[in-house]
C-alpha cells in the first residue's frame, strides 16, 4: 500500500492529498493565542507555528529520515518544542503531529498498518493532513461524561502503534469501576495501613440502590473526570432522587463516604520521576479539584513512592501515573482514584513534567521504532534459499554484499554440484545420486561421461534436477 497517497473524501474537502504537498494558506492573527491557566502562554507569532500539521513553514525534519510522533492533546500546549532538534538512531529526526481526538479519524489495515486522516480548523482556515504515525501519545482522556473514543483507540491497536501510557492499558481505564477493583487487589496485598484506599460501594444499575449508606455519602455517576457526575447526599430521600437520575441515565454508580478532608494529595511518576502536591479548595467547593484552590508541591517520602509504584505495576505496566488521595481531618489518608497517561499536571513544574514525558517517548521510541533494513531481491532470494536449505527459524542476518555473493555461489554449487572448471560432466556432490546414471543407492559410481552426445543429456537431467530442487524450496513453479 502506497502510505504517502489516499482518497479523501468530506464536505467540501475532494481529491488526492500527498503527505506534505498540502501547505494551507496562514490566516491573518485575530486575537492572542489562547493558553491554559495552568499551562505558559506560547510566543509564537503566527498561529499554527509548532503544530506539524498545519504549519506553513518548511519542515524542520529530514522527510526520509525521520519518525511520525502522535500526540493527541488540545491546542493550549504545542508539543513540537519538547522534540525540536532532538534525534534518535543517532540521525533520525521526529516528526510532530498533534491533534485532538475530536480531530482524528483513521484507517487500519492487517498489512500495512495505520493511517491517520486529520480534519482541524484553525482561524478559519480548514487544514487535512495524512500519515502513518509511528508512535502516540495520549494525553487526553479516551473516555468522558459525554465522548467515548474508544473506537479510535481500537483502530490505534489494530494497526499496531507503540504508545505511552499503553493501548492495552489505556482501554483497561474505559471504566473506573474496573480500575478501583484493582486498587482493591493492591490494598488486599499490602494492607489498609500501607494502602488506605477508601471503602466504595458499586451498583450495576439504579434498582440496587436500596440500602441506605451512612450519610453523608459521595455518589458517582457512571464514568467522567474533573467533578462530573459526583453528587453529594446528605439524607435518605435525595439518595432515592438521584437513583432516579441513575435510571435515567442507565449507568452504574458508586457510592463512598464522604470525608471532610484538610487538602488533596496527588502523587504523580512520570517514568522515574515522582512528585508529590498538596491542593486545598479557597472556594469554599467540597471539590478541591474544581474551582479555586492552593496549590503546594510537597517533599516525596516513600510512603507516597509505594502507592505510586505499586500503581504502575497495574495492567502491565504504566509509565506515566498520578495517584489522587485525601488527607481527612481526622488524620488519615485515603486514596480515592489513579489516572494514566492523562494525568493532569500541576503547579509550576509543568515544563519540567513535560520535558520529562518527552524524554520519556524518545527513549520508547528508540525501542519500538527502529527502522528496518531495507533488502535488494537477490540478497532477500539468499536469505529465503538460508533459510530454506538450512531450517534456521528466523530470516538471516544482513551481511555485506560480497559475503552474499560467495554464500549464494556456494550454494548454487552444492545444488548444481558444479566443479571449480565449472563442467556439468563432472556434477557430482557429496551423497547425492549420479547425474544421468542408471545406478542404484549403495551401488558403485558410475563411469563420468564423455563430453559429446551425453553431455546434452546430463545438461538437460541437471535442469530437470534444478527444477525439482527449487520446487521443494519455494513451491511449484
Amino acid at each position: 500500500m502506497n502510505f504517502l497517497k489516499r482518497r479523501f473524501s468530506s464536505g467540501d474537502l475532494q481529491g488526492e492529498l500527498r503527505d506534505e504537498d498540502f501547505i494551507p494558506p496562514v490566516a491573518p492573527r485575530k486575537g492572542p493565542s489562547p493558553s491554559a491557566p495552568s499551562s505558559p502562554s506560547k510566543t509564537a507569532s503566527a498561529p499554527g507555528i509548532g503544530r506539524g500539521f498545519f504549519s506553513a513553514n518548511k519542515p524542520t525534519y529530514n522527510r526520509d529520515r525521520c519518525k511520525t510522533l502522535l500526540v493527541i492533546d488540545d491546542c493550549h500546549t504545542d508539543w513540537s518544542k519538547y522534540f525540536r532538534g532532538k534525534k534518535i538512531f543517532g540521525d533520525w529526526d521526529i516528526r510532530v503531529e498533534q491533534a485532538e481526538f475530536s480531530e482524528i479519524n483513521l484507517a487500519a489495515y492487517t498489512d500495512s498498518g495505520c493511517m491517520v486522516d486529520i480534519q482541524v480548523n484553525r482561524n478559519g482556515t480548514k487544514v487535512v493532513r495524512s500519515f502513518k504515525p509511528d508512535f502516540l501519545l495520549v494525553r487526553q482522556h479516551v473516555r468522558d461524561a459525554h465522548e467515548d473514543w474508544r473506537n479510535l483507540l481500537l483502530g490505534f491497536q489494530y494497526g499496531g502503534v507503540p504508545s505511552i501510557n499503553a493501548l492495552h492499558s489505556q482501554y483497561q481505564f474505559l471504566d473506573k469501576p474496573w480500575v478501583f477493583a484493582h486498587l482493591i487487589m493492591i490494598q488486599k496485598r499490602l494492607g489498609k495501613e500501607m494502602f488506605p484506599l477508601i471503602e466504595q460501594a458499586y451498583y450495576p444499575n439504579h434498582k440496587e440502590m436500596l440500602i441506605t449508606p451512612k450519610f453523608p455519602v459521595v455518589v458517582k455517576i457512571g464514568h467522567a473526570h474533573s467533578g462530573l457526575g459526583k453528587v453529594k447526599i446528605d439524607s435518605p430521600h435525595s439518595f432515592q432522587d438521584i437513583a432516579s437520575v441513575v435510571a435515567v441515565t442507565k449507568s452504574y454508580a458508586t457510592t463512598e463516604q464522604f470525608i471532610e478532608g484538610k487538602y488533596d494529595i496527588h502523587v504523580q511518576k512520570i517514568g522515574n520521576n515522582y512528585k508529590a502536591y498538596l491542593r486545598k479548595s479557597i472556594s469554599g467547593n467540597w471539590k478541591a479539584n474544581t474551582g479555586s484552590a492552593m496549590l503546594e508541591q510537597i517533599a516525596m517520602n516513600e510512603r507516597f513512592k509505594t502507592w505510586a509504584d505499586e500503581c504502575a505495576e497495574m495492567f502491565g505496566g504504566l509509565d506515566m501515573v498520578a495517584v489522587e488521595a485525601i488527607q481527612g481531618k481526622d488524620g488519615k489518608e485515603y486514596i480515592i482514584e489513579v489516572n494514566g497517561s492523562s494525568m493532569t499536571l500541576l503547579g509550576e513544574t509543568q515544563e519540567e513534567d513535560r520535558r520529562h514525558i518527552a524524554e520519556l517517548v524518545l527513549g520508547k521510541m528508540q525501542i519500538y521504532c527502529r527502522p528496518t533494513p531495507t533488502m535488494s531481491k537477490t540478497s532477500s532470494t539468499g536469505g529465503l534459499m538460508h533459510y530454506a536449505m538450512n531450517g534456521s527459524q528466523g530470516p538471516t542476518p544482513q551481511m555485506p554484499p560480497q559475503q552474499q555473493q560467495m554464500q549464494q555461489n556456494q550454494q548454487m554449487s552444492q545444488i548444481q554440484g558444479n566443479n571449480p572448471q565449472g563442467n556439468p560432466a563432472n556434477a557430482r556432490g557429496p551423497g547425492m545420486m549420479p547425474i544421468g546414471g542408471q545406478g542404484q543407492m549403495g551401488s558403485s559410481p558410475m563411469p563420468v561421461p564423455q563430453v559429446g552426445r551425453n553431455q546434452s543429456m546430463d545438461e538437460e537431467d541437471t535442469m530437470k534436477n534444478l527444477r525439482k530442487t527449487f520446487a521443494g524450496i519455494f513451491g511449484d513453479m
